[in-house]
């Protein structure tokens, strides 16, 4: 069985067991990942989607993030002693698919149980001032209100540990 997927704007032929480098994706190393946007399912039965198939999943892993090698630019107008080098590395990320599926019940439910990780302890670093104090008031933390932000973060997770 193979599917065709999308990811970072372009599209991959995949079947289980591959190994391919994708534009970057966010995720742990060795984590595992849904890839939801699957345009074609082949097997015994062709299932084409309008644009994606209904309910099709690919399970990849993630095997390694990182850099492709250096693409450099270089720029030069003849007579105008005008010249610019740059340089380039595209991040990526390099999955190994563990299985393609029809119907996607599971990774949907993989991918809430991590929102719902991450919900449960916010990022502190990018919340204002007001934003930390109405955080610990409804968790029943105390906070001086004239403290530092890093005081009220670092009280906070106190509090929370």
């Amino acid at each position: 069985m193979y599917a065709i997927v999308q990811t970072g704007g372009k599209q991959y032929r995949v079947s289980e067991g591959d190994v391919i480098c994708v534009e970057k994706i966010d995720a742990e190393v060795g984590s595992t990942i849904a890839l939801n946007e699957v345009l074609y399912v082949g097997a015994d039965t062709l299932k084409v989607g309008t644009p994606f198939v209904e309910g099709a999943s690919v399970a990849a892993e993630v095997l390694e993030q990182g850099k492709a090698k250096k693409v450099v630019v270089y720029k030069y107008k003849a007579k105008k002693d005008s010249q610019s080098k740059q340089g380039h590395r595209q991040p990526f990320t390099k999955l190994e698919i563990k299985g393609i599926s029809l119907d996607a019940k599971a990774p949907k439910a993989e991918k809430a149980e991590a929102k719902a990780e991450s919900a449960a302890k916010p990022n502190f670093k990018s919340m204002k001032k007001a934003e930390l104090i109405e955080y610990a008031a409804a968790n029943g933390i105390e906070l001086n209100s004239k403290s530092t932000n890093a005081e009220m973060i670092a009280a906070i997770e106190a509090a929370i540990k």
